[in-house]
Order: C-alpha cells, then sequence, then structure tokens
C-alpha cells in the first residue's frame, strides 16, 4: 500500500547566503565575508530565517508574528519592529541589502 505523504510547507534548509554574508539559522551564526560571526538572538534568527524564505517578496506582518511570538497583539507587533531595526543595523555592512517596510503589510528584503 502507498501511503500519501503530506508535504509540510516547511523549508528544511538552515544554511543561507545573503549577500556577502552566510547564516547558520541551527546555529544561529551571521558571518560577514565568511570572518567574525556574530550569534543571533532566537527571535532575531527565526526572524532573519523568515525574511530570507521570502526574498525579495512580502513577509506578511501577520505570519512573521504568528510564526515567532504566536500573538499578533500591539504589543509584539511593536516587539517586531525593534527587531526589524536590530536585524537592519547587523546587515548595513552589505549595502545591497536592505530591509523595506510596506506600511500596514509587513517587510521585504531586497538583495540587489
Amino acid at each position: 500500500k502507498r501511503r500519501n505523504l503530506i508535504k509540510v510547507p516547511e523549508i528544511e534548509e538552515f544554511l543561507f547566503g545573503i549577500g556577502k554574508y552566510n547564516f547558520n539559522s541551527k546555529l544561529r551564526l551571521l558571518s560577514y565575508q565568511s570572518n567574525d560571526s556574530i550569534k543571533l538572538s532566537p527571535k532575531e534568527s527565526q526572524l532573519l530565517r523568515l525574511l530570507i524564505l521570502y526574498k525579495n517578496d512580502l513577509l506578511p506582518r501577520s505570519i512573521a508574528l504568528s510564526r515567532i511570538w504566536r500573538d499578533e497583539s500591539y504589543f509584539t507587533s511593536r516587539s517586531m519592529d525593534v527587531y526589524i531595526a536590530k536585524l537592519r543595523k547587523i546587515l548595513e555592512g552589505d549595502k545591497n541589502i536592505e530591509i523595506l517596510n510596506v506600511h500596514g503589510e509587513g517587510f521585504r528584503l531586497i538583495v540587489n
């Protein structure tokens, strides 16, 4: 008998190249041009991974909030904005990477 396999829409990748950065989401390590690595917090890591999975596309605010914070309240939404600001600061070493706010909808990670 063949069983129907249910495909889980979660991608199991954990190694990502993003501009001049390499990101290991399992170890939460982000390295710049193969140099020093920085250890991201669990939420920074989860948020960066989601942004990368949605690269050059819209990451809806509701998806990030429900996946990472399991809550869509005003306070968790403001908290996510703080994490976005942290990630922008961390990624500023590569001018080809930017995280855009799409007002009222979410974020877009642009890699030129």
